[in-house]
């Protein structure tokens, strides 16, 4: 009977710590690590979707950006989840489909299972872009070029197998035609050596390309329709006669290291997304080209589980 008694004062004490946990936290800022340069689409739609968090509605305190690039996301996402604290003080963005497929590929120290997922906040098609004076006008005439000189269309992109390589390694796939891919520390410096005129070509996101679309001509979008609010006269891929779907399409949200109490990721799964609905953040996502795909912690633990499995297939063949 003491013994029963003692495991149920146990019991009850943990439960007790877990709600004072809950209702104190978080009682102070809170950073999110975006793996990618100041910038880019990341970064830029990270500060948008998290302008409100010092809301009380929301957290009641504010979310500070802090930037780690380097090697497509692997050396922010390496010390993220490896050096983090799991105390809810400190989240990440993460990107899919680069986390993933850098995991599959490479030797990294994150993966889906020593993750966990918040909410995701967006989903950003991959574009085909030239500079606004290059010769090419069409994803035919690159092809119709690389075909002549096979390896002198240099393409940017932000790293290796991110969302702009998995374009990129499609796009060579399906067009028959050897392209050079130059890798980048982010989505901004790869934009801007389009702009530039350092590469001939460049596979970056929807929302950079349409921020920039005075500078560019955007020839192609990689997904399975045309994007109807922002390039409405954009063709697809698929349009042009290229079999490239959406397997590159970038989703971006929020993420805790493994470890996390659950009692801190239960506050910022009924949060999080909210705060990404909020009319303000709406609204200026609209204003910048980056949509808005809002799913919650159920629904993004479905998506990485079935993403894992169908990039460990597609990169088999690519």
């Amino acid at each position: 009977m003491k013994r029963i008694l003692m495991t149920m004062a146990a019991a009850l004490s943990v439960a007790f710590a877990g709600d004072a946990l809950a209702q104190k936290y978080p009682d102070r800022p809170v950073s999110v690590t975006v793996a990618y340069s100041a910038g880019g689409a990341t970064d830029f739609q990270a500060r948008i979707v998290t302008m409100v968090a010092g809301n009380a509605q929301y957290l009641g305190q504010p979310i500070v950006i802090i930037n780690k690039p380097g090697a497509g996301g692997k050396v922010g996402w390496n010390h993220f989840a490896s050096k983090a604290k799991t105390d809810g003080y400190e989240l990440a963005a993460y990107n899919v489909p680069h986390f993933i497929a850098q995991s599959i590929k490479f030797k990294t120290k994150y993966n889906i299972n020593n993750l966990e997922p918040i909410a995701n906040w967006g989903a950003d098609p991959a574009v085909f872009v030239v500079g606004k004076d290059s010769p090419f006008n069409s994803v035919a005439d690159v092809v119709k070029f690389a075909k002549a000189n096979p390896g002198k269309v240099t393409v940017s992109g932000a790293g290796l197998f991110v969302g702009h390589h998995i374009a990129f390694l499609q796009i060579q796939k399906e067009t028959g035609v050897k392209l050079s891919y130059v890798p980048h520390k982010g989505g901004a410096p790869a934009l801007k050596s389009v702009i530039g005129g350092q590469v001939m070509a460049g596979v970056n996101n929807l929302s950079d390309a349409f921020r920039s679309r005075s500078n560019l001509k955007i020839l192609g979008i990689a997904d399975n329709q045309r994007d109807k609010e922002f390039l409405p006269d954009v063709p697809t891929f698929k349009e042009q006669g290229f079999n490239v779907d959406d397997s590159s399409v970038n989703f971006r949200g929020i993420m805790v290291r493994k470890g996390t109490p659950k009692e801190v990721i239960d506050v910022l799964a009924a949060k999080v997304p909210e705060m990404f609905k909020n009319a303000r953040v709406a609204k200026q996502m609209k204003n910048g080209g980056s949509p808005l795909r809002v799913l919650n912690r159920d629904q993004v633990k479905k998506m990485w589980k079935e993403r894992q499995a169908f990039l460990t297939e597609l990169l088999k063949g690519l």
